[in-house]
């Protein structure tokens, strides 16, 4: 799309309510157009040659043709940012991640009523921003590097008491995927946070853990963080770092939305620059907005090593690049090499 343009959007949902909610919405924001809109694929398919969207909205449980089969075929003749909008049910979330893995930009969870489903208009804004301003050549690329083979790096030579912490958003679940496949079964432990609506995060999580070679659970309370185990903050609560002694655990809240998000970057990292200072590596992958800069930064003041993916190689080179800004990252580094030089810093030499 052209700078100063609006947002060109085209809503794919079988039920009218949420097609008429939804596109009364979004006409709010000054920035976003709703061009049209689609009862199932097959209407879908004939306006996005005719009307050109910038960014789809699409449901997945529909007539005639499910919207995950849909979207493969558009990712394979006509790659458009799509935002999924699925219902709060395990077949919703694991459905979800296949359009993920599929090539879909960003999942939202659609409320139980249809009425009601202009109460996350705010966060779908936010995520349309984000979807118009992805790079669809390189996150193809990302999601087809992501179903090849990974081999997990060398072993480290000894475990060590610190810590890896990796935030993300827009295009981090394959950014997220690319990373852990490298990490080898006694590497660091490892939180993070991706943007992401509950239920969601426990279908990601368990298939990230079926492709890794550690072992990837959704946090809860308490959790300890261990070698080998890499905890997801799970979607809806923050989740931040405490030190029990000479033992590393996170615990979970929900205070305020930071960024709009719940869980954000930022919670998790300035809680990690207090509890572990100078015994951390983060990095702060593909997304859109601010979230992960500032607590990066706290992480490097605090002695800690510091990566931010580069440009290059980001669906969206939104939080990087403020991280970037604010002089938080150590380093830049594309997304393949993170891993490596991480457990390099860990373990020099």
């Amino acid at each position: 799309m052209i700078a100063g343009e609006k947002i060109r959007v085209l809503i794919v949902d079988d039920s009218a309510v949420v097609r008429q909610v939804l596109t009364r919405e979004l006409s709010k924001a000054s920035d976003i157009e709703v061009v049209g809109t689609a009862p199932d694929p097959y209407v879908a398919r004939d306006k996005i040659i005719s009307l050109m969207p910038d960014v789809m909205t699409l449901d997945i449980e529909m007539p005639r043709m499910d919207g995950l089969t849909f979207l493969r075929k558009i990712m394979k003749h006509k790659p458009i940012p799509t935002i999924v909008v699925s219902s709060l049910t395990p077949k919703g979330s694991d459905m979800a991640m296949d359009a993920l893995a599929a090539g879909a930009v960003d999942v939202l969870c659609k409320s139980g009523a249809a009425h009601s489903v202009g109460d996350t208009a705010a966060v779908l804004i936010e995520q349309i921003r984000a979807a118009a301003k992805v790079n669809m050549r390189r996150l193809q690329s990302m999601v087809q590097s992501s179903h090849e083979s990974h081999s997990p790096l060398a072993a480290l030579r000894r475990t060590t008491h610190q810590i890896l912490a990796i935030g993300a958003s827009t295009g981090g679940t394959v950014a997220i995927e690319v990373v852990l496949r490298q990490m080898p079964v006694n590497c660091p432990g490892i939180v993070m946070v991706q943007h992401m609506p509950e239920t969601f995060t426990s279908s990601y999580a368990k298939r990230l853990n079926d492709v890794c070679a550690i072992e990837v659970r959704e946090a809860k309370d308490g959790d300890r963080v261990l070698p080998g185990l890499a905890l997801l903050a799970p979607g809806n609560f923050h989740m931040r770092l405490v030190r029990n002694g000479a033992v590393y655990q996170v615990q979970m809240d929900q205070t305020p939305r930071v960024h709009y998000q719940r869980p954000a970057v930022d919670n998790l990292f300035e809680s990690v620059a207090y509890c572990a200072g100078s015994n951390v590596v983060a990095a702060v992958l593909t997304g859109m907005g601010k979230d992960g800069a500032k607590g990066l930064l706290q992480i490097r003041q605090a002695g800690g090593r510091t990566i931010a993916q580069d440009e290059a190689s980001c669906v969206v080179y939104g939080m990087p690049a403020e991280a970037v800004k604010l002089g938080a990252a150590e380093f830049q580094l594309p997304l393949d090499k993170i891993s490596a030089h991480a457990l390099s810093l860990i373990e020099p030499g």
